[in-house]
């Protein structure tokens, strides 16, 4: 599966793109370049792009601008590169709406790694789910389209969900009225365990329940299970 992705790493330093780039080609990858966000532009409207990585100082709009812009239109995956280690910075990117963040510096397996989790979760299809059929989860009303990948209120709206919000949602309705503890949340969606300072289950979970309003309920569909973790509860059926 990895061995036919396209990967796009935006950086503005020169050395570094050749760096990333060599090493991935040589794990069978096919990796385009660009130095900002035109040339970034540029390579999606021109090739057939399966993930991003992209460095958040780049000159122009930065990285959170840039994976912003693009996921208000795509699905695409975003790997961000941070050379920073400030927290603040990881939870921007997340909140911006990428997939995972990498601090530099890195070694470029780790990369390669992350890549790999973050394809196979991407095109992973859900248990007993053909690429022919449509699947639904339905629950209070809202209801997830799994094959567009989008969120439907009660009144038919779509509201737009980040791909982080999209699994993470996804990984509650799998399993209602369970109880799930951050680390498995966490390995659920991005496949890793957390760290003492990961907030990014927080953060997703907090963003959901803003697009649910639910906070304004006290937080009665996405509960929180004090020591323990987060709880589904509304019932779920799962339409074919």
């Amino acid at each position: 599966m990895e061995t036919a992705a396209h990967i796009l790493v935006v950086d503005d330093d020169a050395e570094i793109r050749s760096l990333l780039a060599e090493s991935l080609e040589s794990y069978g990858l096919k990796v385009s370049v660009a130095a900002d966000g035109a040339s970034m532009q540029r390579t999606l409207a021109a090739s057939k792009i399966d993930l991003v990585v992209l460095d958040l100082t780049l000159p122009g709009d930065d990285g959170l601008v840039l994976c912003r812009n693009l996921r208000s239109k795509s699905n695409l995956p975003v790997i961000m590169l941070t050379a920073r280690g400030d927290p603040v910075d990881r939870i921007l990117g997340l909140e911006m709406g990428a997939d995972d963040y990498l601090t530099k510096p890195f070694e470029p397996r780790e990369l390669l790694a992350r890549i790999r989790t973050v394809l196979r979760r991407t095109w992973m299809l859900p248990p007993n789910l053909e690429k022919s059929e449509t699947r639904n989860l339905r629950f209070a009303g809202w209801r997830l389209d799994l094959r567009a990948r989008q969120l439907i209120n009660p009144d038919g709206m779509v509201v737009l969900l980040s791909g982080g919000e999209f699994r993470m949602l996804n990984a509650m309705l799998e399993h209602p009225h369970q109880v799930l503890s951050r680390d498995q949340l966490l390995n659920l969606t991005q496949g890793r365990d957390a760290d003492p300072f990961d907030r990014s289950v927080d953060l997703q979970i907090s963003r959901l329940r803003q697009k649910l309003g639910d906070a304004a309920r006290g937080a009665t569909m996405l509960k929180t299970v004090r020591n323990e973790g987060y709880m589904l509860n509304a019932d779920v059926t799962v339409e074919h």
